[in-house]
C-alpha cells in the first residue's frame, strides 16, 4: 500500500497536495486542527476546505490533530509504517507579524512541530521522501542589501549583479540578517530538515517559496496577500499596502505548480538534505505589500 500524509492539509498547499497525490496514492492522510481560524479570525477558518476534500476525494483520512502533539501524530505514524512513501510538511504558524505576538506559539509550531515529522519519519518510515515548504524568509533582510536600483512601480536588482537575469538562487546566506521572529523559527525547522537528510541520510528536501496562491486560499491581512487583495477588491473593501513605498516585486507561483515540485522529486529523490528555492523569477511584477522576491527557477536536473 501506498501512502501519503500530508500536515495543514486543510490549507493552501495541503490541500492541493491531497488533491494531487489522491491519484497517485492508495490512501492519503490528512493532518489539520484549523488552527489558522485561531491566529487570524473565523473568517480565515480553513474548515470549508476539509469539508470539500472529504467529500471530493474517498481515499482520505484527515486528523484533527495539533502538529505539536507528538503523542497524536506517533499514532498515526505507527498505524501506518513503511506504508507511508512521502510525507508532505506544509503546516505552519505563517505570519511575521502574527509571530511577534506569540513567538513561543509561533516557534513550537514552526520548529518543534516539523522536529516532531521528521523523527517520526525516521523512526517510522526513514525509506519515506520528507518534504518541508519553507519560505524564502529564511534570507532575511539580506535582499534589501543587493544593489537595488528604484524604478517608478517596482525595486529591481541592479543589471550587473549575477541575481538580475535568474534571481537569487540558494547561495545566498542565511546568517546576519534580520529574519522576523516568523523568519526565524522557519530557519530552524528549514536547518533541521537538511540535517536529518545529512545526518541520518534521508530523502529529505526544502523548497523556499515566495508568494503562493490559488483558489483554495483562506487570505487574511497578515497572510494570503493575493486571496486577500481579490477579497478586498470584490467586497470593496479597503486595501493597505505596508511600507516600501508599495514597490515590492512578488512573483506568485499558483499551488499546483508549487505541489508539481515535491511530486517531481518524489519521482527522483536524492539523500542528503536537498534546498531549493521555488520561485518564477523577476518576470512577475505587482505592485502590493510584501518584501523583495525573486527566486530563482531552480534547474538542476
Amino acid at each position: 500500500m501506498n501512502i501519503a500524509i500530508v500536515s495543514g492539509s486543510n490549507g493552501l498547499i495541503g490541500s492541493e497536495s491531497v488533491a494531487f497525490f489522491s491519484d497517485k496514492m492508495d490512501l492519503v492522510v490528512g493532518i489539520d486542527n484549523d488552527h489558522r481560524a485561531y491566529f487570524f479570525g473565523p473568517e480565515a477558518s480553513t474548515r470549508w476546505n476539509k469539508d470539500a476534500l472529504e467529500k471530493k476525494y474517498d481515499n482520505y483520512k484527515p486528523y484533527n490533530y495539533d502538529i505539536r502533539d507528538y503523542a497524536s501524530l506517533e499514532s498515526i505514524f505507527r498505524k501506518y509504517g513503511n506504508d507511508i512513501k512521502i510525507v508532505i510538511h506544509t503546516a505552519a504558524q505563517p505570519s511575521h507579524d502574527w509571530a511577534a505576538k506569540e513567538p513561543i506559539t509561533d516557534f513550537t509550531i514552526n520548529a518543534n512541530g516539523t522536529l516532531n515529522f521528521l523523527e517520526l519519519t525516521r523512526l517510522h518510515c526513514p525509506a519515506a521522501v520528507f518534504i518541508f515548504t519553507s519560505t524564502n524568509k529564511v534570507y532575511g533582510d539580506s535582499p534589501n542589501f543587493l544593489p537595488l536600483h528604484e524604478l517608478d512601480k517596482r525595486y529591481e536588482i541592479a543589471e550587473t549583479h549575477p541575481y538580475f537575469k535568474n534571481g537569487i538562487d540558494e547561495h545566498m546566506s542565511i546568517d546576519q540578517s534580520m529574519h522576523s521572529i516568523f523568519g526565524a523559527s522557519k530557519v530552524a525547522a528549514d536547518v533541521m530538515v537538511q540535517e536529518y537528510g545529512r545526518y541520518f541520510g534521508m530523502k529529505t528536501a526544502v523548497f523556499r517559496g515566495g508568494c503562493l496562491t490559488g483558489p483554495q486560499h483562506s487570505g487574511a491581512q497578515l497572510h494570503g496577500f493575493l486571496s486577500y487583495l481579490m477579497k478586498c477588491a470584490i467586497s470593496k473593501t479597503q486595501y493597505t499596502i505596508f511600507g516600501y513605498k508599495g514597490k515590492q516585486v512578488r512573483d506568485n507561483i499558483h499551488a499546483w505548480d508549487f505541489v508539481n515540485i515535491f511530486w517531481q522529486f518524489f519521482l527522483e529523490p536524492r539523500s542528503g538534505g536537498e534546498v531549493y528555492n521555488a520561485g518564477g523569477g523577476p518576470f512577475c511584477k505587482l505592485l502590493h505589500a510584501g518584501g523583495y522576491s525573486a527566486l530563482r527557477k531552480n534547474n538542476r536536473q
